[in-house]
């Protein structure tokens, strides 16, 4: 499986419901903590269009945030999705 990458804040609630989705899936991911690290939160923004945490991308897609991580798994998609960057 290509990387799921998600880019976080320590106490982001939104971050900690997407990151246990993930684990209840079994995925493993790259956290990037940008806590106090305005280069980071620069090079999410610039990648993501958007300031908000978290987002998220599997591979090269960007799924964007919880909400978007949510309506994936809401869907039925999030299982193929993660499955076809593989």
């Amino acid at each position: 499986m290509q990387d799921v990458v998600i880019y976080t804040t320590r106490f982001c609630p939104y971050c900690i419901r997407a990151k246990q989705l993930l684990d209840s899936k079994g995925v493993k991911y790259r956290e990037i903590a940008v806590d106090n690290k305005p280069q980071l939160r620069e090079q999410m923004a610039a990648k993501a269009g958007r300031r908000t945490v978290p987002q998220i991308w599997v591979g090269e897609f960007h799924v964007g945030g919880c909400d978007e991580l949510m309506a994936q798994e809401r869907a039925g998609k999030l299982d193929k999705l993660l499955k076809s960057a593989g």
